[in-house]
């Protein structure tokens, strides 16, 4: 299995179990400030591992436009989107709710598609509706349970959902650079903006304890989730990442019934059917062509396959993989591939 799927379904098991602890820490925390809570565990713990990774502070390298690319993926991602959720929850039932926040994965594609011109075949986008279909089964409301409570709720929760799937298109185009300060920076921020609000707002920090759990949550389900799923943008493209990343709340669900007790529903075996027939069907696809690579110049770490085959201007004992600035002549070949940081390139 390639690498890249592995990582982003790491991403959504680590993301989904988190949503079951979660669960029980929202007894003991109001939602907005658990929520900044989750996202400075990220950030803190995440800033942690990178200093004790590079020794120290060590710039990330980012270009000019990387780092409009990153601000504005932090802007979307990281404070609207939080801020619009967080309000549009105070006016939607909560199965409503399960329902519309499968529109980030929609959205998402659809912006990868439309926008930035992503290769989807046939094979991609059934796997899509499979996956976003088994989504909506598994958080299809009970009879006795309203479905809304007014038309603005769901219109801020849709709004955080589009703002996620900006967030998701732009890290893309930084996905080649440090993960982790990627990931880092994004914690930081959405965790202080929270925070902050809910403190201006009059809640109170907890115990230490409850602060200690809430954070080391946030670090496991969104910082090292996020950390995988740049990772997977990095080699599977956007709209792929954000499929298999749909399956964290089938494995929630999975966590919930295992770790919670809770009992399991026809609706949930339904949900785990369609999810594994849209992994299959993306897991089973092959995108092969012939395809021009234009000059490319960027950073990342490499081993020297045929789309690495450069000189260096320094000594190298060579240990690979291993990251450096290298430059990508053109080329024309035809190989199977995926949309990722090499394969970028518009189809006729």
């Amino acid at each position: 299995m390639n690498a890249s799927i592995v990582y982003a379904l790491l991403a959504a098991a680590l993301f989904g179990a988190s949503a079951p602890f979660a669960k029980i820490l929202v007894g003991h925390l109001p939602p907005l400030l658990l929520g900044g809570l989750l996202y400075l565990g990220s950030g803190v713990g995440l800033g942690v591992i990178r200093l004790i990774r590079d020794r120290g502070w060590k710039s990330p390298g980012l270009t000019k436009t990387e780092w409009g690319w990153l601000l504005g993926a932090i802007s979307f991602g990281g404070m609207l989107g939080p801020v619009a959720l967080l309000f549009g929850l105070t006016q939607t039932s909560g199965a409503t709710a399960s329902l519309l926040l499968n529109l980030e994965a929609v959205l998402t594609a659809v912006i990868a598609w439309l926008v930035f011109k992503e290769n989807a075949d046939r094979r991609i986008v059934l796997g899509m509706i499979a996956i976003v279909a088994g989504s909506i089964v598994l958080a299809w409301p009970d009879s006795g349970t309203s479905v809304s409570s007014s038309s603005v709720g769901p219109v801020l929760i849709a709004t955080a959902c589009l703002c996620w799937a900006i967030d998701n298109n732009l890290t893309r185009k930084v996905s080649a650079s440090d993960a982790l300060f990627i990931a880092c920076s994004k914690g930081l921020v959405a965790g202080s903006v929270n925070t902050l609000l809910a403190l201006a707002i009059g809640e109170t920090l907890p115990g230490g304890t409850t602060v200690l759990l809430a954070m080391t949550t946030g670090l496991l389900g969104y910082g090292i989730s996020l950390v995988l799923f740049v990772l997977a943008l990095r080699g599977l493209g956007t709209a792929r990442t954000g499929a298999y990343f749909s399956t964290a709340p089938f494995i929630g669900a999975a966590v919930a019934l295992s770790v919670l007790g809770e009992a399991s529903t026809p609706l949930f075996w339904l949900a785990a059917l369609l999810m594994g027939i849209g992994v299959w069907l993306h897991l089973t696809e092959r995108h092969e062509h012939e395809h021009t690579h234009e000059a490319l110049e960027h950073a990342h770490r490499h081993v020297h396959d045929q789309h690495h085959q450069h000189e260096h201007d320094f000594d190298w004992d060579g240990t690979e993989p291993h990251s450096h600035p290298h430059r990508h002549v053109a080329l024309t070949h035809i190989h199977p591939h995926f949309p990722d940081i090499h394969h970028r390139h518009r189809h006729s």
